[in-house]
């Protein structure tokens, strides 16, 4: 957060609501209940704040980084709609090879969408796409899930997905992607956060790993997790973490997608790899795959003020 910012006052959560509703695969926003990151309220009386009208008119999995200057943010997307086709097979091995970009400087006024093609040719997704800006560095790393044409030539059940990335100053202009993590079996919706001097990446493999590293480029990351959601959950997806605005407490929400949806889980120690289940939480209606951000008074103020609880 730069030096001139208020403290931060609550957290902004964006998410989808999923294929079951024809309008779910849209970006939802909540508001925490002050700095209680386990008590929300829905924004925009339920209904979606941002809706494509480009791509496959539907988006999934809204992620939202803050600048710098904490003055601007980017909200990243994937360009996906099941509803009304239910293709899962179209959307891994012919879906759209784009995510879409919006840009905002107050989190209530958003700019017209962008499309921006990413995943290499033959590709057949890109999916959750996230941004990493190191502490240090003014280049986001923007990384996502593609299944690419080598993989589904031949026997589909030889396929599998791996984390690509891009890096980019503006979100207008991207370098070539390239393969970032490729585990010989699908790694997809991986999530990052820096912390005392490591990245912590959580991600959804054959159960949500957890690992660790000294930069976002760093070839040796440790596995320190295998398994993050045991015992809490059955299976679990779409990982987001992110830190208490108040205290040395780190939070991972994930979507137990075969029964209660997200659940969220907490540590004093992210090196450690352990995580508890809180005693009580209330989060938003239906939340799917997104991205919780911190924000300042002025910005809770004025979503609030904007969208209503």
């Amino acid at each position: 957060m730069a030096a001139n910012m208020e403290q931060y006052a609550g957290y902004l959560f964006a998410y989808f609501k999923g294929e079951r509703y024809e309008d779910g695969e849209q970006v939802y926003f909540a508001l925490s209940e002050g700095n209680n990151a386990l008590a929300w309220r829905e924004l925009n009386g339920g209904r979606p704040v941002l809706v494509s009208t480009m791509g496959e008119k539907g988006v999934r999995d809204p992620y939202i980084v803050r600048s710098p200057l904490g003055d601007s943010f980017y909200l990243v997307a994937t360009d996906l709609r099941i509803h009304g086709n239910g293709d899962w097979k179209r959307a891994v091995t012919a879906g759209s090879r784009s995510i879409m970009i919006w840009n905002s400087s107050d989190l209530v006024d958003w700019s017209q969408q962008l499309m921006v093609e990413l995943a290499p040719e033959g590709a057949g997704c890109t999916w959750a796409p996230e941004v990493f800006r190191d502490s240090s560095s003014d280049v986001y790393h923007v990384f996502w899930a593609s299944m690419l044409d080598s993989d589904h030539l031949g026997d589909e059940a030889e396929g599998y997905h791996r984390m690509l990335y891009a890096t980019t100053k503006d979100f207008v202009s991207f370098s070539k992607p390239q393969i970032y993590m490729d585990y010989g079996y699908s790694v997809i919706d991986t999530t990052m956060i820096e912390a005392r001097g490591k990245v912590y990446r959580i991600s959804k493999g054959r159960n949500i790993i957890q690992e660790s590293g000294d930069s976002f480029d760093d070839l040796n990351y440790k596995l320190i997790n295998e398994s993050v959601e045991q015992p809490y959950l059955k299976q679990g997806e779409g990982p987001i973490i992110f830190k208490s605005n108040t205290e040395d407490k780190w939070y991972a929400f994930i979507d137990e997608y075969v029964d209660r949806g997200y659940i969220p889980l907490e540590t004093t120690d992210l090196s450690s790899g352990n995580w508890a289940l809180p005693e009580h939480f209330s989060l938003p209606a239906s939340p799917r795959h997104g991205s919780v951000i911190p924000v300042t008074q002025l910005e809770y103020d004025r979503l609030l003020e904007r969208y209503g609880g």
